[in-house]
């Protein structure tokens, strides 16, 4: 099962990962003593630190923390899925708030909301052997009986991102001519894939990076700023958890853009792994085939009577199909029923193309895991990439796969595991963003009564390239 953060840093080397360097180079500040002694460090067997003073007296040391901002604001390494220390980005603290609303009066106790990825739903519904719809009633009624006041489903959110995206890439491809790096759009869910682009490649790649927020912050802003406005409540008495496929969620929700200043709080306070809630069901002793299913929250759900539904694409969301079916109809009248994915160096690494009288009107990519994206980027350095639109993800085979989500059982491989994920994801009925009537409610009464820059703000984000430092200095861990 995957491991969660408890407070050691853990550096792993992943076969095709976005892995951060084995060296921390984050430089330290020592205070010196005045005096000519210098303090001995002895290290014993397991690894305990000791400094041996000049009178003999071994004094302990503690082990060097790294907060989540460090981390961020740090160019010494490429920060990924089992990498960062997040002191509260955990199932524990989740446990923690949830037993201070049990002790604290009404006046004080917080809202919880959890938002269920639908990778997450199908990871656990595969483990279980329930259907995905099955799950996410069966896992509304653990979350409430634990205390959770409602649980909601980020395929809902999702929606808002794909039409974003969408209007987003149209804008893009109509000032092309001008703005040499309007084009390709590089999608933006993937966090991994930003804190990497940020760090290694800053200014030249971040043009290229759509500003649309992902489903998980989409779901931040409708929780912090629409529904608290619609329960009268202050945006920091919500207490937001969100349930995903990857750890690096954890890090896009730490990110300072996603910070309410006048509330001071975060849009999503906590992030949980799928492997996190199998872990909570087992410490609760709870199988979940055994829970009785509830009726589902339906408000900011994706949902249609008591099914879920899902969106077409990908198991990352599918962005390169919903902004290539829509391009292709609203810039050539080209009503796209199926799409031929042409695999080029590897499964992770496919192409969509749309031609007319021979004519190459539209060229998409799926670019995952870490080979295939560097490989994209040189094109990218080169001016050789042909692409308009790039659905880019940090993980091999895409968020089902993600570092978070469940691991295989014994005598069981990955890939088989992975097939049977994909096919609970694939098992909901599809629904088409632009025919979401509850979103399309949303728009008109929510985001068209403020003004343009606030539903910017709301709807997308922005990227920061991070200056290299170099430090002499290397902390090994």
């Amino acid at each position: 099962m995957a491991s969660n953060f408890s407070g050691v840093l853990q550096l792993t080397d992943l076969d095709d990962f976005i892995t951060p360097s084995q060296e921390c180079v984050k430089p330290v500040k020592v205070n010196k003593k005045q005096g000519r002694f210098v303090g001995k460090i002895q290290i014993e067997d397991d690894g305990t630190y000791f400094q041996v003073n000049e009178d003999g007296h071994m004094q302990k040391l503690e082990k060097a923390k790294i907060t989540l901002n460090d981390c961020l604001a740090c160019s010494g390494c490429i920060t990924s899925a089992e990498s960062i220390l997040i002191t509260q980005q955990s199932h524990e603290e989740l446990y923690r708030v949830l037993r201070l609303n049990k002790q604290s009066s009404s006046s004080e106790q917080k809202l919880v909301v959890m938002s269920v990825s639908p990778q997450s739903r199908a990871s656990l519904a595969t483990h279980y052997s329930l259907s995905s719809s099955e799950t996410a009633r069966r896992l509304t009624t653990f979350f409430k009986n634990l205390g959770v006041h409602y649980v909601f489903d980020t395929g809902f959110s999702r929606t808002f991102s794909l039409l974003e995206s969408q209007r987003e890439f149209l804008e893009r491809f109509a000032r092309k001519e001008e703005d040499k790096k309007a084009l390709p759009m590089l999608s933006s869910a993937c966090p991994g894939w930003i804190c990497y682009a940020e760090k290694t490649h800053g200014d030249f790649i971040l043009p290229y990076i759509s500003t649309t927020r992902s489903p998980q912050q989409m779901m931040g802003s409708l929780i912090k700023r629409f529904f608290a406005s619609q329960q009268g409540m202050e945006p920091q008495k919500i207490y937001h958890v969100t349930v995903m496929p990857c750890y690096d969620k954890k890090l896009e929700a730490s990110r300072a853009d996603f910070y309410i200043t006048e509330a001071e709080t975060r849009e999503v306070d906590c992030v949980i792994t799928t492997g996190e809630v199998l872990k909570m069901l087992e410490e609760e002793s709870v199988c979940l085939s055994d829970v009785e299913p509830s009726a589902l929250d339906s408000l900011f759900s994706n949902v249609h009577g008591e099914e879920l539904l899902c969106h077409a694409g990908s198991g990352s969301g599918g962005y390169l199909h919903h902004v290539y079916t829509h391009a292709a109809k609203q810039l050539f009248g080209i009503e796209v029923k199926e799409i031929t994915y042409k695999t080029l160096k590897n499964k992770d690494f496919q192409e969509v193309i749309l031609e007319k009288d021979g004519e190459v009107l539209l060229c998409f990519a799926a670019t995952y895991g870490f080979r295939n994206i560097q490989n994209l980027v040189q094109k990218l350095k080169r001016g050789k990439s042909p692409y308009h639109f790039v659905e880019v993800m940090a993980c091999p085979s895409g968020c089902l796969n993600g570092g978070g989500q469940l691991k295989p059982v014994a005598d069981q491989f990955n890939k088989e595991l992975l097939q049977r994920v994909e096919a609970a994801y694939r098992a909901e009925q599809l629904s088409l963003p632009e025919e979401d009537q509850r979103v399309a409610e949303l728009y008109h009464t929510w985001i068209q009564s403020i003004r343009e820059e606030k539903a910017q703000e709301l709807l997308h984000t922005q990227y920061h390239a991070v200056e290299k430092s170099t430090n002499g200095l290397s902390i090994k861990w």
